[in-house]
């Protein structure tokens, strides 16, 4: 292997896998059931059952680095453990370690105070709350980000917010009670990437309204509990604020750039589970007088399959490596690559495996759907293609710039 996993993280994974098919496989029809008929404001009853287990076992917040609240794995460690969490959407939040509290929890861990930390980081390690990250707005491009509106304004001891953001996941989630809030601290400030701030906002306060949960491909809860909040003259203490006004795109890069890695390796893991399911399907079909299996189509579609899933985990596990070696920042290039191939990637495999599955792929019934809106929302989420792409270009003109 180009990138060999030390006898630690081996363990670990023959852990994780293990706990996969003794707990998480079994579990996926009742957890997609209770999703669908408990909804996006309710607990689901599977993942709090699960979430002991898993903690007993020590897979727990394994995708915290450099921490003594985590296993302490660099990024290219965790990667095929997050790979396996991939496989299913129930995994992630079974081990602590889905989004966007992961980024959160990085983001405190970093960026917090000590007081902070007691509140919010400590419960939220523990797997007792979740938390949400308010962004996106609907009224301006937020693939622009220096474009959002939501102001944070200093009123003598605390800082008054207004705004409304949507695609907030898990705000509609009972047990969010924090929340991490961009807005515009100085919008006058000529560099247009100082003009941004970032606050922590109890989910309790005054002022807050969840106003609705908004479906993904038709899907409530899963594969994010998507959601659209409007924050109306909400009062919070001036200590609330991250590192200081200004910094919000300095703690949006940092937040960012692990959590492009790990909807990555779940998207290779997802891709795997995909292929899987076209091989089993295709091999249990007869058409026109002979197997689909032995259908050319099938077998070229199968072939490439394998292809783009290697493809794709050799260049996520070089953007992790870039990451633990010379830093997030100068690994800017890898991380968009990888933002734009592992998505792009998903989409065709599982598209091609609804194709397989004939009308039934469009069903619930066999996991495709859901599998094929957290692919294509992540065309979208932490940046879409299209910024991505402009991005590596420019990288890639850079080079040339003095010829």
């Amino acid at each position: 292997m180009l990138y060999p996993m030390s006898p630690k993280v081996v363990a670990l994974k023959r852990k994780l896998e293990s706990f996969m098919d003794r707990h998480i496989y079994p579990n996926e029809e009742r957890f997609y059931r209770e999703a669908e008929e408990l909804g996006p404001w309710k607990v689901y009853p599977v993942v709090e059952e699960l979430k002991p287990l898993a903690r007993a076992e020590g897979l727990w917040n394994l995708f915290l680095p450099e921490s003594s609240h985590g296993a302490g794995l660099t990024n290219l460690e965790y990667a095929p453990l997050c790979e396996v969490m991939g496989h299913s959407h129930l995994a992630p939040e079974v081990f602590n370690c889905s989004a966007p509290d992961t980024g959160n929890m990085e983001v405190l861990e970093r960026y917090g105070t000590e007081k902070d930390k007691e509140r919010w980081l400590k419960p939220l390690l523990a797997g007792e709350i979740r938390s949400c990250f308010a962004m996106t707005e609907p009224a301006v491009a937020s693939s622009d980000a220096t474009n959002i509106e939501s102001s944070i304004v200093r009123d003598g001891d605390h800082y008054v917010i207004n705004g409304r953001k949507w695609y907030t996941t898990n705000a509609t989630d009972p047990r969010c009670k924090i929340c991490i809030f961009m807005g515009k601290t100085d919008p006058d400030n000529p560099d247009r990437h100082k003009q941004q701030s970032m606050i922590l906002v109890p989910m309790d306060s005054p002022g807050i309204e969840v106003k609705r949960a908004l479906p993904v491909f038709g899907f409530y809860g899963v594969p994010d509990r998507a959601s659209e909040v409007v924050f109306a003259n909400v009062r919070v203490p001036k200590e609330n604020m991250l590192l200081g006004e200004g910094r919000g795109f300095e703690i949006a890069q940092g937040r960012l750039g692990p959590g492009r890695i790990h909807h990555c390796m779940r998207l290779i893991g997802l891709a795997e589970r995909t292929l899987e399911k076209i091989c089993r399907r295709v091999r249990s079909r007869v058409a026109f007088g002979k197997p689909v299996s032995e259908q050319t189509v099938t077998q070229e579609r199968i072939a490439e399959a394998r292809i783009m899933i290697e493809q794709a985990r050799l260049l996520t596990l070089n953007a992790a490596y870039a990451m633990d070696t010379v830093g997030n920042k100068v690994a800017k290039a890898e991380i968009a690559m990888i933002k734009v191939a592992v998505p792009n990637m998903a989409c065709q495999i599982i598209d091609w495996a609804i194709q397989a599955h004939g009308g039934g792929g469009t069903s619930n019934d066999f996991g495709l759907t859901q599998a094929y809106a957290t692919a294509r929302l992540l065309r979208l989420a932490d940046g879409p293609d299209e910024v991505h792409r402009n991005q590596i270009a420019r990288f890639e003109l850079k080079k040339y710039s003095n010829t």
